[in-house]
């Protein structure tokens, strides 16, 4: 893991949205993976604008997004294909048949799901994946106790999920407690992953992330075993760290290596 601590939240989506226009100047017809939620707005926003003003184009780039809830069609305003439309797709230059987001409307979203996987896999896998992380350690939809080599499903939504997420429903609508999500296999599947967190609400989350045993009650913990995994955290969200000297000394170190590099 690459630990990377700023001082800002607008700082974590800097240096996110940076790696995605990187990438795309180096790969057009890159295949990315996409989050939503609260974490990835700015970054998005700076995405928009930085599309807006030419510097980055996602004309030849292909998306799959994480997850979805199950029983939401995505004309639903609670949707993550709604979402995604609303704060990215509708303003970039991206083709709307090269954005994928689970059906949560499938009929048979068991079959959905592996269809999913195929469409991953005949786009040639995924380059960049984008990632938050839940309070309770979990990556897309993939809850505590979930397979650490888990492939695209149905998953069950965890009480605290629910909970954390029923800010986004009105009283009385109906809110999904099951979601067809990414598993950890496809995620670490990725060439590279990008994780952002801020605030103090995610500093446990953050510390058995990148500090604790590799265990399922931790799904996030999974990326210790990816060799280009980004974590990308304000100082609140990396306030639980025991080794924060370190993981700046090793980022500071690396900024230098790669500074002398382009100087070649």
């Amino acid at each position: 893991m690459q630990i990377v601590i700023l001082s800002s939240s607008n700082c974590v989506a800097e240096y996110g949205a940076a790696l995605f226009i990187d990438q795309l100047a180096a790969k057009p017809d890159s295949v990315l993976g996409l989050a939503t939620g609260s974490t990835p707005l700015a970054l998005y926003q700076l995405l928009i604008a930085a599309c807006q003003q030419q510097r980055v184009s996602f004309a030849s780039a292909k998306t799959f997004n994480l997850d979805e809830y199950l029983g939401l069609a995505g004309e639903h305003p609670q949707s993550y294909r709604y979402f995604m439309q609303q704060h990215l797709f509708n303003h970039i230059d991206i083709s709307p048949e090269n954005t994928a987001v689970p059906d949560g409307a499938a009929v048979d979203p068991v079959a959905a799901c592996a269809r999913y996987e195929q469409q991953i896999a005949d786009a040639g896998g995924i380059d960049l994946q984008l990632l938050g992380v839940g309070r309770n350690g979990h990556i897309g939809f993939n809850e505590p106790s979930s397979g650490l080599y888990s492939r695209t499903r149905i998953k069950t939504l965890t009480p605290a999920t629910i909970a954390d997420n029923s800010r986004f429903f009105s009283a009385g609508e109906y809110q999904p407690h099951l979601s067809i999500t990414m598993g950890i296999g496809t995620i670490l599947d990725a060439k590279k992953v990008v994780l952002l967190a801020t605030g103090v609400s995610k500093a446990g989350a953050v510390k058995a992330m990148v500090e604790g045993p590799l265990t399922a009650a931790c799904p996030a913990s999974a990326l210790q075993l990816h060799q280009q995994a980004i974590i990308v955290l304000d100082e609140a969200a990396a306030s639980e760290l025991t080794d924060i000297d370190f993981y700046r000394h090793i980022e500071r170190e690396n900024q230098a290596l790669h500074n002398r590099l382009r100087q070649q």
